[in-house]
């Protein structure tokens, strides 16, 4: 077993990164595999809310990279989700540079099959790191000009290193019937996709249900229709070919 490191990033705040950060942890262990989710995110953590770590961690994000803690004490399962792991960001501080990260990478990577870094929005620190460190991408934008403008940008940053076009992905999140057409300032998906420059391998539609559960830090509904495109991302990185529909 080597994992495949995935990174999942934005432009701007407030595109629901995390949220898909766990969707998508959840998502792969569903299908049998074993992941662990890294937040990097430092001084915004939530993704131990949201995986149901709160109150279980003792060591963080931190503490590993700058050796005060071997991996494994930092390393927590969720309770909501079978296979699935966490490294929780610290509560605030932290520095995260890319050869500490890849020591970290190096030394779990034979024991999951996926791990998911979630980043801080922007390009700061933790965006670098991950970039130099993950296999492939997943750009979390929502469907408003800013956020698709921002998105360009770290989607150009992406690709300047040589990386392939085909290990940058567009995930639209938070996406209803309203987001688009002549009304709205998005006409429609084709337009999401041609300003950022990625390929869609995902589109989320936007849930109270998961939103709830999030910040209760339960497990949303197998059927909601977010969770429902979670898990059909989470079989498409597994190789699956799973029709995109919205």
């Amino acid at each position: 077993m080597s994992a495949q490191c995935v990174m999942i990033c934005s432009g701007k705040g407030g595109t629901g990164k995390s949220t898909v950060s766990v969707l998508l942890g959840a998502g792969l262990s569903r299908l049998g595999r074993k992941v662990l989710l890294v937040e990097l995110d430092s001084g915004l953590r939530s993704v131990d809310i949201i995986a149901g770590v709160y109150g279980r961690t003792v060591y963080d994000i931190e503490d590993v990279l700058c050796g005060r803690c071997e991996p494994a004490k930092a390393i927590v399962p969720s309770p909501l989700y079978a296979g699935l792991s966490v490294i929780s960001a610290p509560y605030e501080g932290g520095e995260v540079a890319a050869v500490p990260l890849g020591r970290l990478l190096q030394a779990v990577r034979p024991y999951f099959d996926f791990i998911l870094l979630d980043t801080a929005a922007g390009m700061g620190a933790p965006f670098t790191a991950a970039a130099t460190v993950a296999d492939r991408a997943l750009l979390v934008l929502t469907p408003d000009p800013v956020a698709l403008r921002d998105g360009k940008i770290v989607a150009d940053r992406l690709l300047a290193g040589g990386r392939p076009q085909s290990a940058v992905r567009l995930v639209m999140n938070r996406v209803t019937r309203e987001s688009f057409g002549k009304r709205a300032s998005v006409e429609d998906l084709d337009e999401c996709i041609d300003t950022v420059g990625a390929q869609l391998i995902a589109v989320i539609p936007e849930s109270v249900a998961l939103q709830q559960a999030g910040a209760a830090g339960a497990v949303p509904p197998v059927h909601d229709a977010a969770v429902v495109a979670g898990q059909a991302l989470a079989k498409r990185l597994c190789g699956q070919r799973v029709p995109l529909t919205f």
